[in-house]
């Protein structure tokens, strides 16, 4: 059974149309105007117990809008939405028991406290008992890398990765079922988001916990998820494994080679596309389903020293299908 069920979500926002200036703002006090921007057109998926799923798309795709729906921060418009086979809009304490959301650019520990003393708050109001408090503190804690003096200083003095450890400490000590993430490791250093990432594995693979993860931070997608979906413009454009994402996207991969001696373009002619010829080095564009093949006529016609063959940047991938807009 899935633990997020979603079929044909849809949410819409009545926006004022007002023009600049005060005759803007006058016929706008007194004739008010509206229209009506489709956030999310009628997406449909479903998560599995431990799943990790991507969450990508553009700022502006419907990403935020869709974790708010699934959360019950809003309702939607149209269409059916159960998590852990609760109603999210209905906000019952169960449904909230189970979910948890963390969000890079908002924080929910008190900033003039010790994050201890926000854990503690939390820990009431999720009715943790005492006995396995100290215990699921110290585990998070441990798994995060997170001094324990760290803990009783001041939010506002601790660095912004630590501040995220204990925000994700707090979004956590409840053992949720589910974890919608929207940028989690926004504005950290290299270490900081590979400690983040590092822990989100350990604890989905201990917890099992379901886990849909929005980030513009394609490092955090490829070392934690092997599904993604992608939105653009509030549909649906693909959903599936990212290794099939990339092989569908990019029928096309780099081969780097080295040559013994100088080559030139007349050299690499029928080798495939010359992307780069530099002294001994050249980079060509082949097709996938011909990549073996063509690196044995490469092997057995020239003099190589080493070759290499790597996808282009998925980065590069998803960019190029948000600026065609066009389905996988």
């Amino acid at each position: 059974m899935p633990i997020v069920a979603v079929e044909n979500l849809k949410k819409n926002y009545n926006v004022a149309d007002k023009q600049p200036g005060l005759t803007g703002t006058l016929r706008h006090f007194f004739n008010r105007k509206y229209r009506t921007v489709e956030a999310v057109k009628g997406i449909s998926f479903e998560i599995e117990p431990g799943e990790v799923v991507g969450f990508l798309g553009p700022n502006g795709a419907g990403k935020t809008t869709a974790l708010k729906v699934l959360t019950g921060l809003v309702h939607q418009t149209d269409g059916k939405v159960e998590v852990v086979g609760h109603t999210p809009f209905k906000r019952h304490a169960n449904f909230l028991r189970e979910i948890t959301l963390v969000m890079g650019q908002k924080q929910q520990l008190i900033w003039d406290l010790p994050a201890m003393d926000s854990l503690r708050i939390n820990a009431a109001v999720y009715d943790v008992p005492d006995n396995e408090y100290e215990s699921r503190v110290d585990e998070l804690r441990e798994m995060l890398g997170m001094e324990k003096e760290k803990l009783t200083q001041p939010v506002r003095k601790l660095s912004l990765g630590e501040r995220m450890k204990a925000e994700l400490m707090a979004a956590l000590l409840h053992h949720p079922k589910v974890l919608f993430l929207d940028e989690p490791t926004l504005g950290l250093d290299v270490n900081a988001q590979a400690a983040v990432r590092q822990f989100l594995r350990e604890y989905n693979e201990k917890h099992k916990a379901a886990i849909l993860l929005t980030s513009h931070y394609m490092a955090d997608i490829t070392a934690l998820c092997k599904r993604v979906m992608l939105i653009h413009e509030g549909e649906l454009m693909f959903d599936g494994k990212l290794d099939h994402l990339v092989e569908q996207s990019a029928p096309y991969r780099e081969l780097k080679v080295e040559f013994a001696d100088p080559v030139t373009e007349e050299t690499l002619n029928g080798y495939g596309e010359i992307e780069e010829v530099e002294g001994q080095i050249a980079r060509l564009i082949v097709r996938r389903d011909e990549m073996t093949a063509m690196i044995n006529r490469i092997l057995d016609e020239q003099d190589v020293l080493d070759l290499t063959v790597s996808d282009p940047p998925i980065e590069q991938i998803i960019g190029q299908l948000f600026k065609e807009g066009v389905a996988v």
